[in-house]
């Protein structure tokens, strides 16, 4: 099918995976802080969050198998996505000293990164822009970038 219909929908599904990574990295963040487990917070995640209304806005409904798949694959492979995040990081400068959010951003983004389903170069991008809803100021997402570009780099080196 083509035309401005298909188009359509291709922008909605765009949109809802990139929802999809903004909640994760969300989910991830409060998994850190409150101690709650991955399925606790995907269920709280998907039911009162996707498309939910606050205040009169109306948030995104996210793309639910993506959210899912980036929660599982961070949590599964953390130990591996913070080793490749660390070698990305400046000497000196501990996993552990980043900001709790650019840290849930780094694994999240990570699980993409070792997951084939996504190029690297498209994962890169998206979570560029995730920095860049979290710290506007725009120092960060040039930080993200780096480190991302070195962590997809060192996992999928024929991406590139």
């Amino acid at each position: 099918m083509t035309g401005p219909a298909s188009r359509q929908g291709a922008g909605d599904r765009r949109q809802m995976r990139s929802a999809a990574r903004l909640y994760a990295v969300q989910a991830l963040f409060q998994m850190e802080a409150a101690g709650q487990t991955v399925d606790a917070v995907r269920r709280e995640f998907e039911s009162h969050r996707f498309g939910a209304v606050y205040e009169g806005e109306e948030m995104m409904e996210g793309d639910r198998e993506l959210f899912a798949r980036i929660l599982e694959g961070a949590v599964n492979w953390q130990a591996r996505i913070d080793q490749m995040t660390g070698r990305a990081l400046v000497a000196r400068w501990p996993l552990g000293r980043i900001d709790p959010v650019l840290r849930a951003l780094f694994r999240a983004a990570g699980a993409e990164i070792l997951d084939p389903a996504t190029p690297p170069k498209v994962v890169i991008s998206e979570y560029v822009s995730v920095a860049r809803a979290f710290h506007p100021e725009g120092k960060e997402a040039k930080f993200v970038n780096a480190v991302l570009d070195h962590m997809a780099r060192e996992a999928r080196p024929e991406a590139f």
